[in-house]
């Protein structure tokens, strides 16, 4: 399948393919944390498109498939959090992919629970995740991202111990809202483009950022 796939990706005829890649740590200990909703969104996508998540390759769990006549790889790292670079820069390799047809679906403290943003670049924001790409790219920051909002630590608490604790009901909920909304944006990036999908899809968030600020979680 995988060469198979590759080849009817690279035929003249095929649109250039897509890479998505979310960030987690791999185990039961940290699934439903935080720090894994890369995981869930890639996890919730392969299943809305039918794309099988069963095979190991460049130390990720990884599917494959086509969406809109897209080709799209899907991958999890299995490194943990901070090598994640170590599955990402070589997949990008193995298929030949361009920095702008990799994205990067990761957990943001700087936006709201359940807030969603799509943008063609970034740093790093001292997501450790991040700055382990950026740094198997060579320092280039020039890929795109899908950052998914998870608030930020009440009062004092090390946001390190955040990171790894489960959602609560009531963002747990905004989470599934989300990780659907990011399923949505995901088929409209894959139909549309980058450029114009965050336009409209940003626009829709950035509405939703404003309702959900000040409401706790």
């Amino acid at each position: 399948m995988l060469n198979r796939l590759s080849r009817r990706c690279f035929s003249t005829a095929a649109p250039q393919p897509w890479l998505f890649v979310g960030l987690g740590n791999p185990g039961d200990k940290y699934r439903g944390t935080r720090h894994n909703v890369g995981f869930e969104l890639i996890d919730a996508f392969a299943e809305s498109q039918g794309i099988s998540m069963n095979t190991v390759h460049c130390k990720a769990i990884f599917g494959q498939g086509f969406v809109h006549e897209v080709p799209v790889f899907l991958a999890k790292p299995q490194t943990y959090m901070n090598l994640s670079g170590e599955s990402t820069g070589p997949l990008a390799a193995y298929y030949k992919l361009p920095l702008n047809r990799v994205l990067v679906l990761h957990d943001d403290m700087g936006l709201p629970c359940g807030v969603l943003r799509l943008n063609d670049k970034g740093g790093h924001g001292s997501h450790n995740g991040l700055k382990s790409v950026i740094d198997q790219f060579r320092g280039n920051r020039e890929f795109p991202r899908l950052r998914i909002g998870i608030g930020r630590p009440p009062g004092q608490m090390d946001p390190k111990a955040f990171l790894l604790q489960k959602f609560n009901a009531r963002a747990q909920e905004r989470i599934d809202t989300a990780l659907q909304e990011g399923v949505s944006g995901l088929k409209l990036l894959l139909s549309r483009g980058l450029t114009e999908s965050a336009r409209s899809f940003n626009r829709e968030q950035k509405y939703k950022h404003i309702r959900l600020q000040t409401m706790p979680t």
